[in-house]
């Protein structure tokens, strides 16, 4: 992926990853779903980079789903989607707050849970 200032990039940079591990291909089977991730660097809408999580084949890539409709579409600002992935910020709280924009199946974004991230290697 190409280089980004976003901290969220890096997580998943490592989603990357974790799909080729036996849990990451476990959850390609379970969930089965793409989901479009939009982050913006401090206000949601501007200079936004955007991401692929495809669980139906397990990768993700940088800029926007090109198979059609993206099951559910997330648009966050980094600092929430990282606090989102790392257990800091409830998804739930998160949406009623406004901190997290939801487009497409809402059942699909559901399935859209901070579990599917890898959890950070404890050093």
């Amino acid at each position: 992926m190409a280089s980004s200032d976003l901290k969220s990039a890096a997580l998943l940079d490592q989603m990357k990853t974790h799909f080729s591990t036996d849990a990451g291909k476990a959850l390609v089977k379970k969930i089965g779903l793409v989901y479009q991730i939009n982050l913006a660097p401090k206000k949601m809408g501007f200079n936004e980079e955007i991401y692929v999580v495809d669980l139906k084949k397990g990768e993700v890539t940088k800029g926007p789903y090109e198979g059609g409709k993206p099951d559910a579409t997330f648009s966050f600002t980094d600092e929430d989607f990282y606090k989102i992935a790392t257990g800091k910020m409830n998804p739930q709280i998160a949406f009623m707050r406004g901190k997290m924009k939801v487009k497409g199946s809402l059942s699909a974004a559901q399935k859209f849970t901070p579990d599917i991230f890898p959890k950070p290697s404890k050093m």
